[in-house]
């Protein structure tokens, strides 16, 4: 790819959903160490994942479950419904 890419990077997502997690923790009012102690996640962490997006999959799911949001990760990497299609009609 060229030197302008407008394709989000792995960092990129990581500090937007960064961001939707702090806008949601306020939303309801709570402070980090609320969530953290609502979550199970730690408060370092969650101050760390809220300035640089960085958190381990597991705290990012358990944040997600206090959030009532967990059910979205089910859909994470499901195979597309064309690849299953191709794979019907391949000679293999």
């Amino acid at each position: 790819m060229g030197k302008f890419n407008i394709q989000k990077q792995p960092n990129d997502i990581l500090v937007d959903v960064a961001q939707k997690v702090r806008r949601l923790r306020r939303t309801n009012k709570w402070s980090q160490e609320e969530l953290a102690n609502r979550s199970g996640v730690s408060l370092g962490s969650l101050k760390r994942f809220e300035s640089t997006g960085k958190i381990s999959f597991i705290f990012l799911l358990k944040l997600a479950n206090v959030f009532g949001r967990l059910e979205e990760f089910e859909s994470l990497l499901v195979p597309k419904e064309t690849s299953n299609l191709n794979q019907l009609f391949s000679d293999k």
